[in-house]
């Protein structure tokens, strides 16, 4: 068992920087790939970035590309996703996931793939 938990939303105006923190215990966290999602008020939840267990590679949602980065800190059982450049069209709940990996640089970007959730924390653009 994973147990996830989410930190750092708020409400940041148009052209603004987030971090978001997600905070594992339990297991090895090195052992598991993560990701986030976020969903929208009457839409489904989307990928947004992920990133392998060794933290040596990731993907990124085209929404996401140039704006936001994943990283891991593996040695504090925490992942990060900066936010720079956010738009009100990011306004939503964030979720990091994670799910146990046996790849070094397998990422997975499915909201089906992983089966463990955090609580979600949320993040209000601004215009």
């Amino acid at each position: 068992q994973v147990q996830l938990v989410e930190s750092g939303g708020g409400l940041v105006q148009a052209g603004g920087s987030l971090r978001l923190s997600c905070a594992a215990s339990g297991r090895s966290f090195s052992n598991y790939a993560m990701g986030w999602f976020r969903q929208a008020p009457g839409k489904e939840r989307e990928f947004v970035t992920a990133i392998s267990k060794s933290g040596g590679s990731t993907s990124y949602a085209d929404s996401a590309k140039g704006r936001f980065t994943i990283s891991r800190d593996n040695a504090k059982n925490t992942g990060y996703l900066q936010m720079n450049s956010l738009e009100p069209e990011d306004t939503a709940v964030y979720y990091c996931a994670a799910v146990r990996s046996y790849y070094d640089n397998s990422y997975y970007i499915a909201h089906s793939d992983y089966n463990y959730w955090g609580q979600g924390t949320q993040v209000t653009v601004s215009s």
